[in-house]
């Protein structure tokens, strides 16, 4: 018998040694309720969950979501039975489940064939009020297809979500997911994506407010040639527990994976955790890999925990690395700026925005990227960083 995060062992209960032997269900009598003394919930605040990890709650309304999608991109919603829900993955842990159990309806963002614009398609994810919702999302793209879509999510809100993104052989998508909350908002979102041959997904997590936000990407690289790029940027204040669990697993032969995620800690009590796992499996032959957690703490009291795994079952790989840092200012940046005249408080800025701003960049989004590096410099002005 196997629970989540724990395995039945003769001389009792022993942690799950490995990524891919974690259980997948989309019961939640099928997880032990949330504790900390599973390792996947062991830094999480669970009086921030209100009500998430319930085995009832209600499903976002239709009028929660709003979309802006670039013609030639639909919606529809399908039942959860659809063959369609599920094609991307399972979910891993209690909230992933009861948020699959409890949405009875999915919203399917389906990008055609052989589409392709520069334009970006955006979904909107406001829940209205301050009890446990559910909602469930699938983006499908189509053989050959490029396309753009941006997930954001704004307001006060409870929710637990699933997101899963399917990429069509040869497609490329970059996908961004905008956690920009009001404070007292909680947010656990699980994310899978399935690569097709050939295929490139952009997969970018913004988080920059709420209370509790937590969101665990997953792709798996299970064609050959496939390519994940993984980008991450948060800025945490006082009040703020931002988790971020990137995972990628190689199953194919010949695919390729670049996470990096950078963050800031700018507020006493603000606490941030990146749990970074890849995967490399025997048949993944050919794996270039590579792993990057930067945090930089701003106040004392601030805490960052950095965790980055790396498991590799074949030898025949082309590289695989990571690396991880949490650490206060460069002195020698700052030194370097007063020196021309600069003030400490301004350099302190500087710092702040180009270490955050190297990961913005990466979006490739104009409107997007302007609203969040106005959205960071109003933060830092208004602690004085």
């Amino acid at each position: 018998m196997s629970q989540h995060g724990i395995k039945e062992h003769s001389h009792g209960n022993v942690p799950i040694q490995t990524r891919s032997e974690r259980p997948r269900s989309t019961s939640v009598a099928d997880f032990e309720p949330i504790s900390k003394l599973q390792e996947i919930w062991r830094y999480l605040p669970i009086d921030k969950l209100r009500g998430l990890d319930a085995d009832v709650m209600a499903e976002v309304a239709d009028s929660d979501f709003e979309l802006k999608l670039v013609s030639g991109v639909t919606h529809r919603y399908v039942e959860s039975t659809d063959s369609v829900v599920g094609s991307a993955g399972l979910p891993e842990d209690r909230v992933s489940a009861a948020a699959w159990t409890n949405a009875s309806k999915t919203l399917v963002i389906e990008i055609p064939a052989d589409f392709s614009s520069s334009e970006a398609s955006f979904v909107k994810l406001s829940p209205a009020g301050v009890s446990a919702k559910a909602a469930h999302l699938v983006v499908k793209v189509g053989n050959f297809a490029n396309a753009t879509v941006v997930l954001d999510h704004v307001g006060l809100g409870v929710l637990a979500e699933n997101v899963e993104i399917v990429l069509g052989d040869g497609s490329q998508l970059n996908f961004v997911s905008i956690q920009q909350w009001d404070q007292g908002a909680s947010h656990i979102s699980s994310q899978f994506a399935r690569l097709g041959r050939d295929s490139k997904l952009k997969h970018v997590v913004v988080s920059l407010g709420g209370d509790l936000v937590r969101v665990t990407p997953t792709a798996f690289l299970a064609n050959q040639g496939a390519e994940v790029e993984m980008f991450g940027v948060y800025l945490a204040d006082t009040g703020n527990y931002f988790e971020h669990r990137p995972f990628v697993d190689h199953i194919a032969k010949n695919c390729v994976s670049n996470v990096a995620y950078k963050g800031a800690l700018q507020g006493a009590g603000a606490h941030t955790v990146w749990v970074g796992d890849v995967l490399i499996r025997e048949s993944a032959e050919g794996t270039d890999t590579y792993e990057l957690n930067r945090n930089l703490l701003l106040v004392d009291g601030a805490r960052a925990d950095s965790v980055p795994n790396l498991e590799i079952e074949t030898g025949k790989i082309e590289g695989a690395g990571h690396a991880s840092a949490s650490g206060r200012f460069d002195d020698e940046q700052l030194f370097y700026l007063m020196a021309r005249g600069v003030s400490e408080s301004d350099a302190r800025k500087l710092v702040v925005r180009g270490f955050l701003n190297e990961v913005i960049q990466k979006i490739g989004i104009e409107e997007i990227e302007q609203r969040l590096i106005s959205a960071i410099e109003l933060e830092l002005e208004r602690v004085g960083a």
